[in-house]
């Protein structure tokens, strides 16, 4: 039996040359996101075009299913004879109201839960009790509280997003790696320095990630909520619509509902951004 000989070396170097990209990172990056742009209104574009030729050509019935232009063309309608405006702003004041309160009452529990332990054990089985509970169901609760009227719509959208800020807030605060906190408390800090240069900055990430989702289940919560309710807002237009066989309006309803849940997502991805810069999305996405 006799030993394998090892085999000689060829004497070759292997040299990466780096990459356009990596040449000119600025050009690179700003390709890279022309063509994510690109992507995010052609695949929209390209089923709002398929569903005009299947209207334009009779696929399918445009009685219960309007082509793009029908709808574009009642909005302008709506907006000109029906004052869809004013319903439009009265949606949007009643989500941004119920966001901004329910987005305070999370952090501020959240927070406190995630940096407490006692507080966590004390409060989160009720939490999860009541986060288990549909909203809408404590909607005959609210009305006798808060009566008929706007504070009982902004309290239910309220509600909807604490429990959505709170349970990310905790998970965020409470994923913040132990070495962090070994590291600041080595050098001394107090509780609020701990929290302020430490474990905030460190779970702020995640904490928008929590408020992005926040913000599309308060577009949700607020059509449901004005279903209910009616008189005035989004929701009772698509309501309006169902009832009274209007079906070009409810889809009007449906298609300006679906734009201010982007645009509100969009707005807060922009606030994660701009509040932590540190955040590994755009790390990765500046490295690549």
């Amino acid at each position: 039996m006799t030993a394998t000989q090892p085999k000689p070396s060829t004497g070759k170097t292997i040299i990466r040359l780096p990459g356009a990209a990596e040449k000119a990172p600025r050009r690179g990056s700003r390709r890279r996101r022309l063509v994510e742009l690109s992507l995010a209104v052609l695949f929209p574009a390209t089923l709002i075009g398929l569903w005009q030729l299947a209207s334009t050509f009779d696929w399918i019935d445009s009685r219960l299913y309007p082509s793009p232009s029908d709808i574009v063309a009642k909005t302008r309608t709506l907006f000109a004879d029906r004052g869809l405006g004013d319903h439009v702003w009265i949606t949007i004041k009643r989500i941004l109201w119920g966001y901004l309160w329910g987005v305070l009452g999370g952090l501020v529990v959240g927070i406190g839960m995630g940096m407490f332990r006692l507080l966590r054990k004390a409060g989160e089985p009720t939490l999860v009790a009541l986060y288990t509970v549909p909203k809408l169901a404590l909607l005959p609760i609210y009305l006798t509280i808060f009566g008929f009227g706007e504070t009982t719509i902004i309290a239910l959208i309220s509600t909807t997003v604490f429990f959505f800020v709170w349970l990310s807030t905790v998970a965020a605060v409470m994923a913040v790696p132990e070495e962090y906190r070994e590291a600041a408390q080595s050098f001394g800090v107090n509780r609020w320095q701990l929290f302020r240069h430490v474990m905030f900055p460190a779970a702020l990430p995640q904490i928008f990630v929590g408020l992005r989702l926040a913000a599309g289940v308060s577009v949700l919560m607020i059509v449901g909520v004005e279903f209910v309710l009616g008189g005035q807002g989004l929701g009772h237009v698509i309501n309006g619509g169902r009832l009274l066989g209007l079906i070009e309006q409810t889809y009007v309803g449906i298609a300006i509902v679906a734009v201010i849940g982007v645009v509100f997502s969009a707005l807060v991805r922009l606030a994660g951004r701009l509040a932590s810069p540190w955040s590994t999305e755009d790390r990765s996405q500046a490295a690549m």
